[in-house]
């Protein structure tokens, strides 16, 4: 899962991207209200964590505009304005959620879970797809009685798979999500994860099969 930090503390910008990719979200961080809306309207991203007091655009305009571009990626607005009215305010600008400076770690985290679950992103901890069983929380692939462990990358672009399922996700797309926006990573690292996948979908027999649409893409294709 992607998240996009816009928050011109630095210190408590890393303190956020650590706090999150501890719970193994991956965290781009960007630190006034100019960069937060071009990463924004990118439309990559599963969650945004927003400032208000921004350099350039408050997080009033980029929450705004996002809106009026037809972004409809969850805000978490995360500030130190606490008043009602800054609050209705900003919920009215296309917030989803408002939370006050300082935070707890577990209400933040809370809250983000309670964000993206609303927008039906995030599986269950057991998810039957087809003739096959993923479990997100011990990365256990398996079919009847016969199971495989994936790692971390293979794990992660299944959950993307499954998430579309039926639908063809760019190679693009798969880099962004998993390795991250700035992301040194290229077609052959997917190509390679998509080929383990594989394997793995034949070690356990599933009849499930990751195809390739030539020049666009991949998409899972349920075993019956």
């Amino acid at each position: 899962m992607q998240i996009l930090i816009v928050e011109d503390e630095k210190r408590l910008a890393e303190a956020l991207r650590e706090i999150l990719t501890a719970q193994k979200y991956m965290a781009d961080v960007v630190y006034d209200g100019n960069d937060g809306l071009d990463y924004g309207l990118s439309g990559i991203y599963d969650l945004i964590i927003l400032d208000i007091m921004l350099p350039y655009r408050d997080g009033f305009e980029v929450a705004h505009e996002l809106r009026r571009k037809k972004i409809q990626t969850p805000i978490l607005m995360l500030t130190a304005k606490d008043t009602i009215g800054d609050k209705v305010f900003g919920l009215d600008s296309g917030a989803d959620d408002y939370m006050t400076k300082p935070f707890a770690p577990e209400e933040l985290l809370a809250r983000v879970k309670a964000l993206t679950r609303r927008r039906g992103e995030v599986m269950l901890d057991e998810t039957d797809c087809g003739d096959f069983n993923f479990n997100a929380s011990t990365s256990m692939l398996s079919k009847g009685s016969k199971s495989v462990h994936l790692n971390f990358k293979e794990a992660e672009i299944l959950k993307l798979l499954i998430a579309n399922r039926d639908i063809i996700l760019s190679k693009e797309d798969i880099i962004t999500k998993v390795w991250g926006y700035d992301s040194d990573a290229g077609s052959n690292n997917v190509e390679a994860y998509i080929s383990f996948l594989r394997r793995k979908f034949h070690f356990i027999g599933s009849s499930a099969e990751i195809k390739t649409v030539k020049k666009v893409g991949y998409r899972l294709e349920n075993g019956a």
